[in-house]
């Protein structure tokens, strides 16, 4: 496990020549594309009869349309051959692109700039499968989620420096349509160069048959993305994330002229403010995650995605009145920071919800299909985003402004929300966690690396407060079983989180016998699905902060089906909220807030070893004093 950030891979050759050529390729595109979008609100431009407002829409969906059409071939092209050489194609593929594009800007042709644009989205479909399946061919678990950070956060620099110069150079006089035209051939040239610095990756299935139906290679590659749940949800839950941006940066040029009366500089600086929230949030996400795919992250940046789009609508009063012709100008008004404000945390909570969900995609997906699985999330990235330009086209067309469509889009953002955490909620139980241990708590995990990454195994604990099974769910990134006493479940909040989370419901055999030989067989068909079983053996909260007796159940359990045991001690919880007191009462005023807890994490023990004295003494050793 690497000990270093996520910025000490800008200097390894594993990760910088990649992370160079995907963001001059990123720069390029948003140099051209958004330069295109600006030109036509603000220069008057009519293609086919079709106005501004229109034309952004068609702008988009022509970008897209390719992913739709073509993924499913670029997958399979990704995982047949080895990728630096794939990814030096395409390069070689953007300088031609980028040479016609300065034709057609020199010349004026508009029609063939649209038939570029449609082009340059083939290309960037051809490289989206080799980018993702890149980094978990290169990366190690623990830097996955700073590599895509990385990536991310690139990405929208690039747009940020791609608005800047796309805008201020989409100008027809002469003098500047040499320097634009030397612009794109020249960084599509350098990326080329860059390109071929990216080390070698082997193929993944160099012996896959290329099925060109692309049609039926695309229910293929769906098929796919659909074996494992949590990758299939987590595909949807980044094509909502492209729908919802989408939707709004779309919209971005149309509401500048329309709503705050501004021009091309006022467009590039809400844009600018969008792309540096999701560069900075998605940055974040390692320190905020501590270095692990953490799924809680995807609730927390849901929940403020709505929020601030909501407060986009609300902004719209305090506006510009009058025309605004410069960013200083338009920085004059107290509300026009709002309309900023707004669109920068949009864009942070969108980095906390998209980059877990890529490298949940990256971890859990078969590697032999994964460029194709990230193909299946582009098809589905492009119909989330067509649909997204269509129903800004209809909705705005029907008579409603762009600030209620934004509304409309914050309140379908929290319908999908909740769909996606009701089908899968181990996004919404981490959230819990993750909001229980960084606000009450300050866990200190270590032996992580103990825990098995795939296969059944019991984890034993100390049991200290009702919080022990959030903080361990917080800290273990595998999805475990708590096995708890039966009234634990009539608590409020804490009900509904380990109901959710599938714990499984125990009793004494004096309160109720039923229950408790249904939880013994629970236990045993989690274990035989492959799930890890977590169990407190004291059979209750402590009473005065010590380890007690360990109960023969954990015995039961493994005489039944043998798998490996992994103690785990808690230390630090004694006395802090829902521990007991010296009493034996609930503490329910918290306590030790902020205290930094350890999560000491053992070696595995067999499971003809781990008897209820040797694990008790185990965790007790773990442990220490830290009471």
């Amino acid at each position: 496990m690497s000990d270093s950030s996520q910025f000490s891979l800008l200097g390894q050759r594993r990760f910088l020549p990649f992370f160079g050529t995907q963001f001059l390729g990123a720069l390029n595109d948003n140099i051209f594309r958004n330069g295109l979008v600006v030109l036509i609100t603000f220069q008057g431009v009519k293609v086919l009869g079709m106005d501004h407002s229109v034309l952004a829409n068609v702008a988009a969906f022509l970008f897209i349309l390719p992913f739709f059409l073509f993924s499913a071939t670029a997958g399979q092209l990704a995982d047949k051959y080895e990728k630096s050489m794939l990814m030096q194609r395409v390069k070689l593929l953007e300088i031609a692109l980028m040479a016609l594009a300065a034709f057609a800007l020199l010349t004026k042709q508009y029609p063939l700039l649209l038939f570029v644009l449609f082009l340059m989205g083939c290309q960037s479909t051809l490289f989206g499968p080799v980018k993702y399946a890149y980094l978990p061919q290169k990366l190690h678990s623990d830097e996955l989620i700073g590599g895509n950070a990385l990536v991310e956060s690139g990405t929208y620099v690039a747009i940020i420096t791609g608005l800047i110069v796309g805008v201020e150079t989409v100008d027809f006089a002469s003098d500047r349509q040499i320097v634009l035209a030397m612009t794109l051939v020249g960084i599509s040239f350098i990326g080329y160069l860059t390109s071929r610095q990216v080390p070698r990756t082997e193929a993944v299935d160099p012996g896959l048959k290329i099925n060109w139906n692309a049609w039926q290679e695309t229910w293929v590659i769906v098929r796919y993305a659909r074996e494992e749940k949590s990758v299939f949800l987590s595909i949807l839950g980044i094509s909502w994330f492209w729908f919802f941006g989408s939707a709004l940066t779309i919209q971005m040029p149309a509401y500048t002229a329309d709503i705050l009366l501004g021009n091309e500089s006022i467009v590039t600086a809400l844009l600018v403010a969008f792309a540096v929230g999701v560069g900075l949030g998605s940055l974040l996400c390692e320190r905020m995650s501590g270095r692990r795919i953490e799924l809680g992250l995807v609730p927390f940046g849901s929940i403020g995605m709505s929020l601030f789009a909501v407060d986009l609508y609300f902004a719209q009063p305090e506006a510009a009145t009058t025309s605004v012709t410069s960013v200083g100008e338009f920085l004059s008004s107290a509300g026009n920071w709002r309309v900023l404000a707004d669109l920068a945390l949009l864009g942070a909570f969108g980095g906390f919800y998209s980059v877990p969900l890529y490298a949940l995609i990256q971890k859990r997906s078969d590697r032999r299909h994964l460029s194709r699985i990230i193909a299946a999330n582009n098809i589905i990235n492009s119909l989330l985003i067509v649909a997204a330009a269509v129903i800004s086209i209809i909705i705005l067309k029907s008579g409603f402004s762009i600030p209620q469509l934004f509304l409309f889009i914050a309140a379908l953002n929290a319908v999908v929300a909740i769909y996606i955490y009701s089908l899968l909620p181990e996004f919404l139980m981490r959230f819990l966690s993750w909001l229980v241990i960084n606000l009450v708590y300050r866990i200190r995990p270590t032996g992580l690396e103990h825990i098995p990454k795939t296969g059944p195994a019991v984890v034993v604990c100390n049991h200290v407060s009702f919080m022990d099974p959030v903080i361990l769910g917080g800290s273990i990134m595998r999805p475990m079983r708590f096995v708890m006493y039966y009234k634990i479940f009539q608590m409020p909040v804490l009900s509904f989180i380990f109901r959710n989370a599938k714990a499984i419901p125990i009793a004494s055999r004096a309160e109720n016998e039923e229950l408790m030989n249904a939880a013994f067989e629970q236990v045993d068909a989690e274990l035989a699905a492959g799930n890890i079983v977590c169990v407190f053996p004291e059979g209750g909260l402590t009473t005065d902060g010590e380890v007690q007796a360990f109960k023969p159940g954990i015995e039961k359990i493994l005489a039944r089906r043998p798998v490996p045991v992994i103690p785990v001690a808690l230390g630090r919880l004694w006395g802090s909220w829902f521990s007991r007191r010296k009493g034996g009462g609930i503490r329910k005023i918290p306590g030790r807030l902020f205290s930094r807890v350890p999560v000491i994490i053992g070696a595995p023990v067999a499971a003809s070893d781990a008897t209820a004295a040797n694990l008790e003494l185990l965790v007790r050793t773990l442990r220490g004093e830290l009471r």
